[in-house]
């Protein structure tokens, strides 16, 4: 698998390249933004720190969602809620927050990217179309639109949506969606979930349609009218 590491500290840089090269990573590395875009091609995954000195990672990792389907998590110092919201908000996969364990940046590595060959992450066939009052979620395109008007949401915003509309109104639990989703629980796991939501919840500009079930899980608030073929 080949890594994009956008990394200013030559330190972290320096530690964390063998360490992903001993687990079977290739691994490339920027020391700034600027050529980003031009390096991406071959990429699988790419790791964005948000503190670069030539521009905002935050400008950069839409820039890189714009241009490409790319995998990115976030590997930032910054750990306030806010910051993880913006983060995914602009088009990141994950969001890891320094200092971290090498262990579990490869273990996250390694689930966005199963998430690749299975988009959907909810079984099944993924040509179904879902429709909930105005906003239709096509599983086999990756494809939301609210009101006609398409919505870009990055993978896991789309899987998360996906796995709650395809319950039709069931609860999933928080359980559910995180092994689906992310492949794995982790301390901490329940409030990355709560940010994907929050942020899924302003990009559709739908508050209500996705439903907390206190200590639960998440439902749709409305039934979705029964799925079509692709």
């Amino acid at each position: 698998m080949r890594v994009l590491l956008i990394e200013d500290d030559d330190r972290v840089a320096e530690a964390l390249i063998p360490a992903l090269t001993r687990r079977g990573f290739a691994v490339d590395r920027l020391a700034a933004g600027r050529g980003a875009l031009d390096r991406l091609t071959g990429v699988d995954v790419v790791l964005l720190d948000l503190g670069l000195p030539d521009m905002d990672g935050v400008t950069l990792c839409r820039s890189i969602r714009a241009a490409s389907d790319v995998a990115i998590i976030v590997v930032s110092a910054r750990g306030e809620i806010d910051d993880r919201i913006v983060g995914l908000h602009a088009g990141a996969d994950d969001y890891l927050v320094k200092p971290y364990d090498v262990g579990e940046l490869v273990a996250r590595v390694h689930a966005v990217w199963r998430r690749r060959g299975d988009p959907v992450g909810v079984g099944g066939t993924g040509t179904e179309v879902f429709t909930v009052e105005d906003v239709q979620v096509d599983l086999g395109r990756h494809e939301v639109t609210v009101a006609g008007q398409s919505v870009a949401l990055s993978r896991k915003e789309f899987q998360v949506l996906a796995l709650v509309v395809s319950a039709g109104g069931a609860v999933c639990t928080r359980e559910r969606i995180l092994a689906e989703v992310w492949g794995r629980t982790w301390a901490g796991a329940n409030r990355t979930l709560d940010v994907h939501v929050a942020t899924l919840r302003t990009k559709l500009g739908r508050p209500t349609l996705v439903e907390t079930v206190r200590g639960v899980g998440y439902r749709l608030a409305h039934p979705s009218h029964a799925p079509t073929g692709d």
